[in-house]
């Protein structure tokens, strides 16, 4: 039996299972096992690669700041569903109520919205708590993009339709958690008799709820806020896992308070203070990773290859573009439906990755032109140019003059002369073996 080396390990990791395109596996457990392994490498690499601890850092500092007006927000519209008493209750049983702050909080939040209403709270007042709610979700949006590679944010009106939906939409799924508790409790009180299924209901059913509520925001968070689609399950299962980790650090959260009030001499009564600032930090890591994690899981195909890819030779990628193309050309030529670029890639086992930056290519240089066909939300790919008029030197041409050139400010005129010279060999078509550098 073959013993396994360290250094095969790392060659797996690094390149072999890359190598193996989503078409490739022998069943569905295979294809899991490579898209779990795959995921946490990418996970592993974008946490290093992004700085997300430094960016954790940052958007604690921006939550520090923009809590109480976003709890202030959450409260305002609880009490038009005149359920405040269960965003306090909900506060009281987080990670908060241990640290015996949720008091001095809601007397905060509680000042915030009786000096809005009676109208002194205006002006300068209200455009710091408006800002300071947009800023924080704005550079939550900005940490997001830069995971996903976005390289564009959301107009202004559409953040702030966003943002306000995020904070219409948290305190009604926490009324809708308790209504459903309440349903849940009464339901059972008034048609089952046994009482180990109360209990459970009042515990464990309880707990669940508490769950499945931190399952809903997550997911819902890492769909709302990327600026791009972000499909379901690519938002769910990081909403899950990230969810129940939050949940899991909450308990140890509470348990660390709790042993500190009973043995902390250093911090005495601001003990809670530093573990705070600790949650709240890595509160928004685990949120970043989750981010980081629905990028990998969406995305898993696009790394394909992707050391190949970036040590790829010119003649090779050549190769492959003039292949996809010829196939286009005889697609089109035989009148049948035009490939999208996922079935090019499936054809003939290809990186996805690679298919759609050639298939890019080809279109900025006006060889191929994108069709949308109705009922499909891929693009399709059909020749742009006359066919018969399409030959391997004309395509090699083009895509050398993809491009900008010329654009040095004062080139030499030894170095223009060589420029104009090598345009007329390249458009003599010229055997480039009969032409010595000295030549040119």
């Amino acid at each position: 039996m073959k013993q396994f080396k360290f250094s095969d390990i790392v060659k797996f990791v690094r390149y072999d299972m890359w190598r193996v395109t989503a078409t490739e596996f022998d069943g569905f457990f295979q294809k899991l096992g490579y898209a779990i392994i795959r995921t946490i490498v990418l996970v592993a690499r974008g946490f290093t690669s992004k700085n997300l601890n430094d960016t954790a850092k940052s958007l604690t500092y921006s939550l520090i700041f923009a809590i109480i007006p976003i709890l202030a927000m959450v409260l305002a519209v609880a009490k038009g569903f005149g359920m405040a008493d269960v965003i306090e209750q909900q506060l009281n049983n987080s990670f908060l109520g241990e640290t015996n702050m949720v008091p001095t909080i809601m007397e905060m939040v509680e000042r915030y919205l009786d000096t809005a209403h009676d109208g002194v709270f205006i002006g300068i007042g209200l455009i710091i708590l408006l800002w300071a709610v947009y800023s924080f979700f704005q550079s939550v949006e900005t940490a997001f993009n830069r995971i996903w590679n976005v390289k564009r944010s959301r107009s202004i009106l559409r953040q702030v339709t966003t943002y306000i939906a995020i904070v219409v939409l948290i305190p009604v799924l926490i009324v809708c958690s308790a209504g459903i508790n309440i349903l849940v409790h009464t339901t059972v009180e008034s048609t089952v008799h046994t009482k180990a299924i109360i209990e459970y209901f009042q515990t464990d059913g309880a707990k669940m709820l508490q769950f499945l509520l931190v399952w809903v925001l997550f997911t819902l968070m890492y769909v709302a806020i990327p600026n791009t689609k972000v499909r379901f399950m690519s938002a769910l299962i990081p909403g899950v896992i990230m969810g129940t980790l939050y949940q899991l650090m909450q308990m140890l959260s509470v348990y660390l308070i709790t042993l500190l009030s009973r043995t902390s001499i250093v911090y005495g009564a601001f003990a809670t203070l530093p573990i705070l600032m600790t949650w709240l930090q890595y509160t928004s890591l685990l949120i970043l990773i989750g981010a980081e994690m629905s990028y990998a899981i969406q995305n898993n195909e696009q790394f394909e290859y992707e050391q190949d890819l970036n040590c790829m030779s010119r003649r090779y990628k050549d190769f492959v573009m003039l292949y996809l193309l010829s196939l286009i050309i005889k697609r089109f030529e035989a009148d049948e439906a035009p490939y999208t670029a996922h079935e090019l890639a499936v054809r003939d086992h290809l990186p996805i990755r690679l298919v759609n930056q050639l298939l890019s290519r080809m279109v900025e240089t006006g060889l191929l032109r994108e069709v949308v066909v109705e009922g499909q939300e891929e693009r399709t790919y059909q020749p742009a140019l006359d066919t018969h008029k399409m030959n391997v030197g004309m395509v090699i041409d083009r895509i050398d003059a993809q491009g900008t050139e010329q654009f040095l400010q004062t080139p030499t005129k030894e170095m223009r002369a060589f420029w104009k010279r090598y345009l007329q060999i390249k458009k003599k078509n010229q055997s480039y073996e009969q032409i010595l550098i000295n030549d040119i």
